[in-house]
């Protein structure tokens, strides 16, 4: 069984930075991608920013050159650095990681909890 711990949510104004920060744990023996999605009320979850074991990133369009994706050297925590923060990144935001448990597990995907991030004024 694995854990995603996100934290680093809350509320910003609009034009603010905030970094969340996305911890795994447990039954983990390769991890592939990690990575960011956001849902806002009303809305389906949509794809923000990915990273994969070999430091690749892809990001939505609509945070390119505000948002930025890392990973740790032990590639277990990811990383996501929100600037100029607009309202309509107002959002909860969840981890993902997909990984294997095991040399024979199949590839499996996990997602955290999810952090509110909420931009206003």
């Amino acid at each position: 069984q694995v854990q995603l711990v996100e934290s680093g949510g809350g509320l910003v104004q609009p034009g603010g930075s905030l970094r969340l920060s996305c911890a795994a744990s447990g039954s983990i023996f390769l991890i592939y991608n990690m990575g960011w999605y956001r849902q806002a009320p009303g809305k389906q979850r949509e794809l923000v920013a990915t990273i994969t074991n070999g430091g690749s990133t892809n990001y939505a369009d609509s945070v390119k050159d505000r948002f930025t994706i890392s990973r740790d050297n032990a590639g277990n925590t990811v990383y996501l650095q929100m600037n100029s923060l607009k309202p309509e990144d107002t959002a909860v935001y969840y981890c993902n990681m997909i990984y294997k448990a095991g040399w024979t597990a199949p590839t499996d995907d996990a997602w955290g909890q999810g952090t509110q991030v909420t931009v206003s004024s």
